[in-house]
């Protein structure tokens, strides 16, 4: 049996101390992990009263709004029930910004009168200056954006 030199002997050691330096630079530099609500920027939104999005209205209760991952870019939400075993709706949106950061989610809602349910105008995700601002035919869309925002936050 071959025994190992004071030279073998050390390049093993500069091998470990190599290993664990990179693995140490890897703990310490690379950027933590995104998870799938910040990608998707996925949103548990609850509802007292029936609230219009375009193409229906969403009777009250919870539902989870999420960035779809489409090939078109990141323009449609889905909009799914609360257990996220049924897709509501997809809605095509643009973008649209908030001066300030939140640390909450928001949801801006617009006054219809007459009787009809608020709007869904527009949706922020936590910690974003760009949102979704939901489409909707022209005429609605232009009656939706003169008319009065209510802004609700979401989530602790």
């Amino acid at each position: 049996m071959l025994e190992r030199g004071p030279v073998m002997k050390e390049v093993a050691v500069v091998k470990k101390f190599a290993v664990v330096a990179l693995f140490a630079f890897a703990v310490l530099f690379v950027p933590r992990t995104v998870s799938a609500d910040e990608i998707n920027q996925a949103t548990k939104v609850t509802f007292s009263q029936p609230v219009q999005i375009p193409g229906q209205t969403l009777p009250p209760g919870t539902y989870i709004f999420e960035l779809a991952n489409s090939g078109s870019g990141r323009d449609l939400v889905r909009i799914f029930n609360a257990d996220q075993t049924q897709v509501i709706a997809t809605i095509f949106t643009t973008a649209t910004t908030r001066r300030d950061l939140n640390p909450k989610t928001e949801v801006t809602l617009a006054e219809q009168g007459d009787g009809q349910p608020q709007a869904v105008f527009s949706w922020f995700f936590l910690d974003n200056t760009t949102g979704r601002e939901f489409i909707y035919p022209k005429q609605t869309y232009e009656q939706l954006a003169r008319a009065k925002h209510d802004t609700f936050p979401e989530g602790d």
